[in-house]
Order: structure tokens, then sequence, then C-alpha cells
């Protein structure tokens, strides 16, 4: 039997610019969100369309494609893998976030 592989491709566009994050070291990560869509048709034959939005961290070299050529709007295809995070919030409540940590990215429009 292979091994498990945990690989996402997507394909859609950003919801908003690039968030560019400089680490003390220098090294730098990208965040953005992505929409993906889907539409189906419902019991009474009516289409039905859906907007996924996902969240997408890139560290490093591609932080640069990232940083001077992706935008708002632009559709792009990435590939990476699912990631899980939590955080505790001032108040001590605990959060979970789950992102996409991207490895390939493709400009699919101008």
């Amino acid at each position: 039997m292979n091994a498990l592989r945990n690989k996402v491709q997507l394909i859609g566009r950003l919801g908003q610019d690039p968030e560019i994050v400089t680490f003390k070291d220098g090294n730098k990560m990208a965040k953005f969100s992505m929409a993906t869509d889907d539409s189906y048709k419902d019991k009474e034959g009516q289409k039905v369309e859906r907007a996924y939005w996902h969240n997408v961290v890139v560290k490093g070299g591609l932080v640069n494609v990232v940083e001077n050529y992706v935008i708002k709007g632009q559709e792009i295809a990435i590939e990476g893998k699912l990631t899980n995070r939590s955080w505790d919030d001032k108040d001590g409540n605990k959060h979970y976030i789950t992102e996409v940590l991207c490895n390939e990215l493709l400009m699919l429009s101008k």
C-alpha cells in the first residue's frame, strides 16, 4: 500500500491583496484568502452557486513572486498541503485554523 499523501490543488481568485510578513531574520511569509466555486442543481432544478474560502500561506522564495505580482481578484492555481494550527486569544479562548501551505503557484490572469 502506498503512503498517504497530503496534497491540495486549487484554482481560484484572491479575495484580498496578499499580506506580507517580514521576520526579524529577514525571511518573509505571504498570507491571503482564495475563493473557489462550485455549482449544483437543487431539488427544484435551480442552479445554486457556492464559494469556498481557503486560507493560503506561502514561505520561501515564492514569497517574492507573490509580493511583486499577485493581487486581489487575480486567478491563480496553487499546489500545497493542508496544515492546522491553533492559538489562544487575549481572553484565553483557543482558535483553530486550517491553511494551505503553498509550494507551487501559477498565475492564470494578468
